[in-house]
C-alpha cells in the first residue's frame, strides 16, 4: 500500500482508528522541519503527519522551512501528501465551515521563501500547469461527501505572503481576478512536492470571508477559533475516509515528474548536491552518488 503524508494542524493525527503512533525526528540537508513527524497506520495504510506551523503554532507562514518539510516526507517514503489548511473565502457562495479542494494556485508571495530543491549547481524545470494531483483531489471530494461535509470542487487558491491579512483593496483585487479562496502556505508546498515526485492535493477549510465581505467587521477572534475547531473535526472525518483510499492507489501522477525536467549535465553536478538530493534525484543520475 502507498504511504500517505498529511500536513496540517497538530491535532489532525488524532483520528479515530490510527494505531502504532510514534514520533520520528528527521534532519535534512535543508535544516529542520517544522517538528517531529507523527507516524502510524490507519486500516493498514502507513501515515506520516507533520504540523506545518510547529507544535503550538509557533512558526509564521513566511518562516516555515518548506524544503525541509517536504524532504522529510520524501525520506519517509511518502508517495502522496494531503494538505489541510485554513483559508479565507473570496466568494459569497463559499461559506465559513465549507471545504474547498482547489485545482489551481496563484502566487502572491514576496519570494522570501525557498521553493525549489534545485539550486547551487543543478537546474530542473518541472511541469506545473496542473499543480495538484487529480487522483487525490477526486478522493478528497468523494471523502468529504461521505463525511457529510459541504465541499466545493475546483477553483483557485491565491497564496499571499502574510503573516498580515489582506487589505480591502487587495481582497477586492483578488475577487476581480476570479480567485476563490486565499491562504498563505499551499503553493510553496505544492511546488516542492512536485519536485520531490510526491502527488499533492489541498483540503482547504474556510474559516471566514476575507475582508471584502460587508459583514467582515462583525467577525470576532472567538468566532474564528470556534470555526477552526469545527473544521478540524470535519477534516478528521474526511481524512478517515480519504487515507485508506489513497493507500490503495497503485499509480501517482507525480511519480515521474523529474523524468525530463533535470537540465544540468550530471557530470557537473557538485558531489555535495548529489548527496543531498540523492533521495529525490538518485534514480536519474547516471553517475552514482558519492557518500
Amino acid at each position: 500500500m502507498a504511504k500517505v503524508g498529511i500536513i496540517g494542524g497538530s491535532g489532525l493525527y488524532d483520528i479515530e482508528g490510527i494505531e502504532n503512533i510514534k514520533e520520528e525526528t528527521i534532519e535534512t540537508p535543508f535544516g529542520s522541519p517544522s517538528g517531529a513527524y507523527m507516524t502510524g497506520t490507519l486500516e493498514g495504510v502507513e501515515v506520516a503527519f507533520l504540523p506545518r506551523h510547529g507544535k503550538g503554532h509557533g512558526i509564521s507562514p513566511s518562516e516555515i522551512n518548506f524544503r525541509a518539510n517536504i524532504y522529510g516526507m520524501k525520506k519517509l517514503g511518502v508517495q502522496a501528501i494531503l494538505s489541510v489548511s485554513a483559508c479565507g473565502s473570496l466568494k459569497e457562495e463559499i461559506k465559513p465551515l465549507d471545504f474547498v479542494v482547489p485545482e489551481q494556485f496563484v502566487d502572491r508571495t514576496n519570494k522570501t521563501r525557498e521553493s525549489s530543491f534545485f539550486t547551487d549547481g543543478i537546474v530542473a524545470h518541472i511541469a506545473f500547469a496542473d499543480p495538484v494531483s487529480p487522483e487525490l483531489t477526486a478522493i478528497l471530494i468523494d471523502s468529504a461527501k461521505k463525511a457529510d461535509v459541504t465541499v466545493h470542487s475546483g477553483g483557485t487558491y491565491i497564496t499571499m505572503e502574510g503573516p498580515q491579512f489582506s487589505t480591502k483593496a487587495e481582497s477586492n483585487l483578488y475577487r476581480s481576478w476570479g480567485m476563490d479562496i486565499i491562504g498563505m502556505t499551499n503553493l510553496t508546498e505544492a511546488k516542492l512536492a512536485r519536485e520531490a515526485e510526491i502527488s499533492y492535493a489541498t483540503l482547504a477549510a474556510v474559516t471566514d470571508y476575507d475582508c471584502w465581505h460587508p459583514e467582515h467587521d462583525s467577525v470576532t477572534v472567538e468566532m474564528i477559533i470556534e470555526y477552526l475547531t469545527k473544521n478540524v473535526v470535519s477534516a478528521k472525518k474526511i481524512l478517515k475516509h480519504a487515507i485508506p483510499e489513497v493507500g490503495k492507489l497503485e499509480k501517482f501522477s507525480a511519480a515521474d515528474a523529474l523524468k525530463f525536467a533535470i537540465i544540468t549535465d550530471p557530470s557537473i553536478v557538485p558531489e555535495a548536491k548529489k548527496k543531498d538530493l540523492d533521495v529525490i534525484i538518485g534514480k536519474y543520475l547516471k553517475e552514482p552518488c558519492t557518500t
